[in-house]
């Protein structure tokens, strides 16, 4: 229980292992879905390889701008890339590391679909039985009056009456599903070895202190969204809280009022002041408007100079004479 707890914290304090974590479950989402769906080949020429198509490109588009959508990268890659400068410059850089993060974990979910598939075969029978040759295989029944295209579209349908007791259908599935097979193992291998040259390669070519310095900013962007969502949620609790306490004291009865108080507020006089201080002398929903627009307008510059360098207060103790004996910092 207590590593399942650590776990979940990882996961709460750590945006991009969220992110892994939803292209994941996506991922295994996928695969219940396809061995949960009822796939039925319509057995008819015209239909085959546009039912099989359909199958195998629809649901992947679905899986793919679903993970666009539920990806936090994708919110700050569009705030970063729609907005005005202001006092702060855009960086296209930190941009296309956005970009690639978002559509590497979309991509996920849908290869997982093809793979599945491509590995199961039942669709590459469906769309590909046709090609098959029937002279290579003994057995086609010939006394059904058909001519062998119709027979061969047939082939995914085992239950049709026109291949009982006869080793033929079996013979072109397997055939289909062994060429299935070897596309999406060889897929998956391309893959495997296409991610793997580009970690060993990319640092060959890329300069590294680059990659780094755009890394860093876009997890401070993500950062600062979170930090700024915080802080708007315990400034409107703030507001809420002064406004309901100000409407009753304006009732003037003679009730009692009795608040919960937040876990953030003190029963001490530093702890009121601390309250007061959330606030930042807004009192009015102009003055809370004007400050959203003015961050979303003119986000503040990456410069914490002044308070990186704001000066420490001194204690000088002195004598009964008024000559001093020592500071301290």
């Amino acid at each position: 229980m207590e590593r399942l707890k650590l776990v979940l914290q990882y996961f709460q304090s750590n945006s991009e292992s969220i992110s892994n974590g939803i292209c994941i479950i996506l991922a295994l989402v996928s695969v219940k879905l396809y061995t949960s769906f009822d796939f039925n080949c319509p057995c008819l020429p015209q239909y085959n390889k546009l039912y099989s198509l359909g199958v195998m490109i629809v649901p992947p588009i679905i899986l793919f701008f679903l993970g666009v959508l539920v990806n936090r990268h994708t919110g700050v890659m569009m705030d970063e890339w729609m907005r005005p400068v202001g006092n702060r410059s855009k960086n296209p850089a930190v941009v296309k590391y956005l970009v690639s993060a978002m559509i590497q974990r979309a991509l996920l979910a849908p290869m997982v679909w093809i793979l599945v598939t491509l590995l199961d075969g039942k669709i590459f029978i469906c769309a590909f039985s046709l090609s098959v040759d029937p002279a290579l295989f003994s057995g086609a029944p010939n006394n059904t009056g058909l001519d062998m295209i119709k027979i061969m579209a047939k082939v995914p349908c085992k239950e049709d009456v026109i291949f009982r007791n006869s080793s033929f259908r079996k013979a072109v599935s397997r055939y289909v599903r062994c060429y299935s097979q070897a596309v999406g193992w060889s897929t998956l291998l391309f893959l495997i070895i296409l991610g793997a040259m580009g970690r060993l390669i990319k640092p060959c070519f890329d300069d590294h202190a680059s990659f780094l310095q755009t890394r860093y900013w876009s997890n401070y962007l993500d950062v600062e969204q979170k930090l700024f969502d915080e802080t708007c949620v315990l400034h409107a609790r703030d507001f809420a809280r002064k406004c309901v306490v100000q409407f009753f004291e304006d009732m003037r009865e003679d009730t009692i009022l009795r608040l919960q108080h937040p876990p953030f507020i003190f029963n001490s006089k530093e702890g009121w002041e601390e309250e007061e201080d959330r606030l930042h002398g807004i009192t009015k929903q102009d003055q809370m408007n004007q400050l959203l627009k003015k961050w979303y307008y003119s986000k503040p510059e990456l410069d914490v100079t002044r308070i990186a360098h704001r000066p420490k207060p001194c204690v000088t103790w002195e004598d009964l004479e008024g000559e001093i004996l020592y500071s301290d910092v």
